[in-house]
């Protein structure tokens, strides 16, 4: 097993099961996500990627896969807000504790509410980032839900 990160520690404490999935990262890659799925030779669909936005005042952590674009539109709706805009990177970074690119969901500096895009559920495994750039964790999307008390909503 990789070395701990707090996303893993996190998963572990919480008794979710999970395997651990590394490649090698590009930081040069104009799509992470997609550049992770094809390092680990996996449908783009499967491999979710986390995004930080604030949904009204709210900052929320967002879930979708990582061949698609999420819709600031919905995620408002789903979140109960009038509006939504992705974060900067640098604020990101600072409430996660993550380098984007290593932004999980799980182990986060402060705690955000979760919002995963509801096609996700249909897959038997789900793949997203492990805490660290190059490193992923592979789940049952039930136990992301579980564990992150997150809500699925039409996002796309």
């Amino acid at each position: 097993m990789a070395k701990g990160t707090p996303a893993t520690m996190a998963l572990q404490k919480a008794g979710i099961a999970f395997s651990l999935r590394e490649y090698d990262y590009d930081p040069d890659a104009q799509h992470i996500g997609l550049q992770a799925a094809e390092a680990m030779g996996v449908s783009p669909d499967r491999v979710l990627k986390t995004l930080m936005a604030r949904a009204g005042r709210e900052t929320v952590c967002v879930l979708v896969p990582s061949n698609r674009e999420v819709s600031l539109k919905k995620l408002a709706h789903a979140a109960g807000a009038k509006d939504a805009a992705m974060l900067p990177p640098a604020e990101a970074e600072r409430i996660t504790g993550y380098h984007v690119g290593g932004i999980s969901p799980f182990g986060q500096k402060k705690r955000a509410r979760v919002f995963v895009e509801e096609s996700a559920l249909a897959h038997e495994t789900v793949i997203l980032n492990g805490g660290r750039r190059g490193l992923q964790v592979e789940l049952s999307p039930q136990n992301l839900v579980a564990a992150l008390g997150a809500t699925a909503a039409p996002l796309l």
